[in-house]
């Protein structure tokens, strides 16, 4: 029998320490930094502390319109996604296009 890896944690307090460590995480070799950035922030973030990690991430001059390997960058991402209308429109209005 196989054992879980590891429980779902929900209504995670984030805090700004938190929400900082991830303009650190190292992408893989050829994977554009910013870009890797904000895509793990968007899929481990709730709406309003990936707000708070885009107001961090500008601050920092990241570049919100990054590009992956296929020149999709993370707006065109989110937009794919059904439950995404909070962060597109937080993408949209600090510049994302």
């Amino acid at each position: 029998m196989m054992k879980k890896d590891k429980e779902k944690v929900l209504d995670e307090v984030w805090t700004e320490d938190r929400v900082r460590e991830f303009l650190h995480v190292e992408p893989k070799a050829g994977t554009n930094p910013d870009f890797h950035k904000l895509l793990r922030a968007y899929q481990s973030m709730r709406a309003d502390d990936f707000e708070l990690f885009l107001d961090m991430f500008l601050e920092i001059k990241g570049d919100i319109n990054a590009v992956d390997k296929a020149g999709r960058n993370i707006l065109s991402y989110a937009k794919e996604h059904r439950h995404s209308g909070e962060f597109v429109s937080a993408l949209e209005k600090r510049g994302a296009q």
